[in-house]
């Protein structure tokens, strides 16, 4: 069997007209130094090349970085056993590609980046996903599905669909504060009805596990969101605390679990709770993500938790109007390299 740390990393570019591509050849172009095993990124080769053409005529990079990867056309002809450091494995746009400029004819080879990441490493076969941003309108509009043909809403549902497990967890890391998130990509009406118990639980359970095994930590100590403002002051705001949520809690914690009962979220996010924290669980995208990215937006990591393997990916979008114009920062792409690294196991 092929060694953990020899095995490769895989980095999908995602939307090529996006700043994927260019994040990716910062890296190897100024950083390759810190990747210290193969790398495998998803791209259409033609798109790569002249992506890093335009970056070079920039003098944002050198032309020569292209002569240290070996190109790949199939995934099927992948040197996994012995693979070349850096290896591009060509996945055709149907189109072709112009910075900053969305082709819903492209959408299917975004798709196309993520099925081969998930075969991957359901098989073992690499260490760990690292996924560039995608964009969702795109995905949608392009008639992109999950297997049970509900419509795309994100890498974390997508590859939740995928490896068909009934929960994951998206939970966004640094150097502040982890936070997990009970609901993710959903419209705020729709909320409340998805906040059960059924999914606090899960919640719960995923995110203390995956810090317990994924990150070494050997008793976490968890604070929890309420739903309402100031967790529904004893149910006048809302009795969700009461009724769903607080229970649930109540029992890991008779269970020996250190999981506080559900606090307002507009006092839970200061120093002195989160200097007690080892994460944060929110009820919902906003509630969570707001106060992590005011402490960190561009060195804060995506990870999915619960999968049965290591997905990481950074923290921001496709920021279509910093394509190849070299001014895109590959600060949470590398965070989110090392993150996949230590959650691997080196």
């Amino acid at each position: 069997m092929q060694n953990t740390l020899l095995k490769p990393l895989l980095i999908t570019t995602g939307e090529p007209a996006g700043i994927g591509m260019d994040i990716v050849i910062d890296v190897l172009a100024h950083h390759s130094h810190a990747l210290s095993v193969p790398l495998i990124i998803c791209a259409d080769k033609y798109a790569f090349t002249e992506r890093v053409a335009q970056l070079t005529r920039q003098n944002v990079v050198k032309k020569d970085i292209l002569v240290n990867m070996a190109v790949v056309d199939d995934v099927h002809t992948l040197n996994l056993s012995t693979p070349h450091p850096i290896c591009l494995l060509h996945v055709p746009c149907a189109s072709p590609v112009v910075a900053g400029v969305l082709n819903t004819n492209n959408a299917s080879m975004v798709q196309a980046q993520l099925d081969i990441a998930h075969k991957l490493a359901s098989t073992h076969q690499i260490r760990a996903i690292i996924t560039a941003p995608l964009q969702k309108s795109v995905m949608i509009d392009g008639g992109v599905c999950l297997d049970n043909g509900d419509k795309f809403s994100g890498h974390t549902e997508y590859f939740m669909s995928k490896a068909g497990v009934d929960k994951v967890v998206m939970m966004l890391a640094n150097a502040k504060m982890k936070v997990a998130l009970v609901t993710t990509h959903l419209p705020l009406k729709d909320v409340a009805n998805a906040i059960t118990p059924y999914a606090i639980c899960q919640t719960v359970q995923i995110t203390h596990d995956e810090m317990v095994h994924k990150f070494g930590i050997t008793c976490p100590k968890i604070l929890v969101c309420g739903l309402n403002p100031h967790a529904g002051e004893d149910g006048h705001l809302g009795d969700e605390e009461l009724t769903v949520i607080n229970p649930v809690l109540q029992t890991f914690a008779k269970q020996g679990m250190d999981v506080s009962l559900a606090m307002p979220a507009d006092t839970l996010f200061t120093e002195r709770n989160l200097a007690a924290a080892d994460v944060v669980i929110a009820m919902y995208h906003d509630q969570g993500l707001a106060p992590l990215k005011s402490h960190g937006f561009g060195d804060t990591v995506n990870i999915t938790l619960g999968l049965p393997y290591v997905r990481t990916s950074v923290d921001h979008g496709t920021a279509l109007t910093l394509a190849g114009t070299g001014q895109a920062s590959s600060s949470s792409l590398r965070r989110a390299i090392d993150m996949a690294m230590m959650m691997s196991g080196g």
